[in-house]
């Protein structure tokens, strides 16, 4: 006996042949039906003894679908694999006589003992796998942890000549998700969600993986593989700590610029509140700055990455951080562009930088004094040294910016003053004369049959001008509007119409200011060198009797006298709303025109000096709106002598029963130039009864 304790026979060519083995041994190998001869060939079994050396066991006579990872010896380990490591063999890894079923928990292949197994030759990965996440999911025996032969089985650990890099790191890939994603048991295990693990491949890093860049980052790249850690442990390779480190290995410019920001020295200090690369980028869900998804991206970066922490009342009371700063930069010209859709407007990186964001008092910043002029000037060419002067982000406070606290303060204080006493004027004289109207058809009153006529109130040359003037400022009252509350649900609707509305807005408000503007100085040449405008301009100046007028209308509107005062062709009501309309024309149009040209002005009258002008723009276009509203509305629609509308303006009369109502001291005298006399005491008679 050579080889055991106990014989087995078998029968070769009519003849019982005995053989020796450990049966102790074979009896737990998979291979105990096995003959001896099945394995050990290239000997004539009659022949026993057989020769001192026989034919090594080639393993893979039966296995042939072994996987072959290693550089595989199938007889003893010989040489050195490609990647440095000792070649092996079957029986370095399985044994001879004593291999032993994986499903045994005694195999050295079972999934409790993998770790240990493979450490005999791979010592420093084991030891880091059993300090992983994997590691320590496999030691608990976790349904769905992972083990050495999992995720090595797939071939994911060499290049060879018939794949590329691309395609072993496209592996790699697929093996994280056939569990993280595929696997029910890991996935109602993963946090935040599946939904987040399956994002990788739509990111910019997945779809330039599946593209074939190679240099695309892939789960291994950023978790590790033998080392991966939860991200909250303090030693994962995308711990907060350490996730600068982790992107620098692809974007090392990048990172190097970032560790020298205000960011990355807070982030280096160990304060947890300051942003890292995943903060801003995201993590699976990466996207390209190019896309309007990210949250970089030009029209996102603002409002989805910089005001969560710039507005975060925790962060101002943790670090002094002022929340305002976002906050104004959200009513300045850039912010509300950006939320009306502008692509091409500054955000907070254009000024501020992206990985480079530094204090401003640092001399190296993109927005110390000292080199805003050229920060500007990438937008603004031409930009000096003037465009410093005056706070970027504007507080229109008492302490920072006086000047513009004050114009503010005081236009609030004329638009509630004016519109509030056009209101209260408008509704009494909407009551005195709706009772009056009531009264007719009632009959408790009798109605003057005053006789029919039609008088001339605006020719078509002044109709001209007035169409002209209406269309321009309705024309800028809504895309001016558009521009201030550009998330207003009337703006959101109009955007919603096309992509190019805010381009259009634009093009639009600068077209109707022209039109404005020259329209104006038409009627400056109409009211110069014509007859009929000198006499306009001349019937439109302010009189002592005007303010009798008004104490009289407001006396008889408010039930303090019964005689209505005889207003005249232009009375204090269309006095009051044509200079407010020369005044307010004037303001606009130079106010518009240096925010039209920002350059040139803010190089002239400094960064304040424009935003007093854009501060006056704002509140006298608030002043005219409502005074159109609230006062010519008014007189010329909803006026219960006039309603539905006074169409004067289109066809240019009024019919003798108007003439009465509005201006009867101008039909009298129209009258007495006529002759009839008669018409004029009925006249002054239906006045002082009215």
């Amino acid at each position: 006996m050579c080889h055991a304790d106990e014989s087995l026979t078998m029968e070769r060519n009519g003849k019982e042949v005995s053989l020796h083995v450990d049966a102790a041994v074979l009896r737990k190998s998979p291979h105990q039906k096995l003959l001896c001869i099945a394995c050990h060939t290239g000997f004539n079994p009659e022949n026993i003894p057989h020769k001192e050396k026989i034919r090594p066991i080639d393993c893979r006579t039966c296995h042939r679908d072994a996987n072959l990872k290693h550089r595989f010896h199938p007889q003893i380990g010989v040489g050195t694999g490609t990647n440095g490591t000792p070649d092996v063999s079957c029986k370095q890894c399985h044994g001879t006589h004593n291999v032993v079923s994986p499903r045994n928990p005694e195999s050295k292949f079972h999934r409790s003992n993998l770790s240990h197994t493979c450490g005999t030759c791979h010592r420093e990965v084991s030891k880091t796998f059993d300090g992983s996440e994997h590691g320590k999911a496999l030691a608990a025996n976790i349904k769905g942890s992972p083990d050495c032969i999992f995720c090595h089985k797939n071939d994911i650990t060499e290049v060879n000549g018939k794949r590329s890099l691309a395609q072993l790191k496209v592996s790699q890939e697929k093996v994280c998700l056939s569990c993280h994603l595929d696997d029910p048991n890991v996935r109602a295990r993963t946090t935040p969600t599946a939904g987040f693990i399956a994002a990788y491949e739509k990111s910019v890093h997945g779809a330039a993986l599946l593209n074939g860049n190679d240099k695309a980052a892939n789960c291994v790249d950023c978790h590790g593989s033998h080392e991966m850690k939860k991200s909250f442990h303090p030693d994962a390779p995308v711990h907060k700590g350490h996730i600068v480190e982790t992107c620098g290995k692809c974007h090392d410019k990048i990172a190097n610029e970032f560790a020298h920001s205000v960011h990355g020295e807070s982030l280096a200090r160990g304060i947890k509140g300051s942003p890292g690369c995943t903060d801003c980028h995201g993590e699976h869900n990466i996207l390209s700055p190019q896309d309007p998804r990210s949250p970089v991206a030009p029209l996102n970066v603002s409002g989805q990455t910089c005001s969560p922490c710039h507005t975060s009342l925790r962060l101002s009371e943790k670090y002094g951080i002022r929340t305002d700063k976002y906050r104004t930069f959200e009513d300045s010209y850039h912010g509300l562009a950006i939320k009306a859709g502008s692509v091409e407007v500054a955000n907070c990186a254009s000024c501020h930088g992206s990985h480079n964001i530094k204090r401003s008092s640092d001399p190296t910043s993109t927005i110390h004094k000292s080199n805003l002029a050229k920060t500007c000037g990438s937008c603004h060419p031409g930009a000096n040294e003037r465009f410093a002067i005056g706070s970027v982000h504007v507080r229109a406070t008492k302490e920072e910016e006086p000047l513009l606290y004050w114009i503010s303060t005081a236009y609030v204080i004329i638009i509630v003053l004016t519109i509030g006493g056009m209101f209260v004027h408008n509704a009494a004289d909407f009551v005195k004369k709706a009772k009056r109207k009531l009264r007719i058809r009632r009959g408790s009153i009798e109605h003057h049959h005053v006789g029919h006529g039609l008088y001339l109130r605006m020719t078509f040359n002044e109709r001209l001008q007035h169409g002209v003037m209406a269309l321009s400022f309705i024309i800028l009252t809504i895309t001016g509007f558009m521009l201030r509350y550009p998330e207003a649900w009337w703006v959101v609707s109009i955007r919603d119409v096309s992509s190019y509305v805010f381009e259009i807005r634009s093009l639009l408000h600068r077209i109707a200011g022209v039109a404005m503007v020259l329209v104006s100085l038409y009627h400056v040449y109409y009211v110069m060198f014509t007859p009929r405008g000198r006499r306009l301009v001349f019937d439109m100046l302010p009189r002592r009797e005007d303010i009798g007028e008004t104490i009289g209308m407001i006396k008889f509107n408010f039930g303090l006298s019964e005689e209505k005062p005889l207003l005249g062709r232009f009375s204090y009501i269309e006095k009051a709303e044509y200079w407010a309309l020369v005044w307010g024309t004037i303001v606009m149009c130079v106010t518009g025109i240096i925010l039209w040209f920002d350059n040139t002005f803010m190089g002239l009258l400094t960064k304040l000096g424009w935003d007093v002008a854009r501060t006056i723009h704002f509140y006298e276009a608030w002043l005219a709106m409502l005074a159109i509203i609230v006062w010519h509305f008014y007189f010329v629609i909803f006026n219960p002598d006039s309603y539905p509308m006074n169409l004067a303006w289109l066809k240019g009369t009024l019919t003798r029963e108007e003439m009465m109502e509005e201006h009867p001291r101008e039909l009298a005298e129209i009258d007495r130039s006529e002759g009839r006399a008669e018409a004029t005491i009925e006249i002054e008679d239906v006045g002082s009864k009215h």
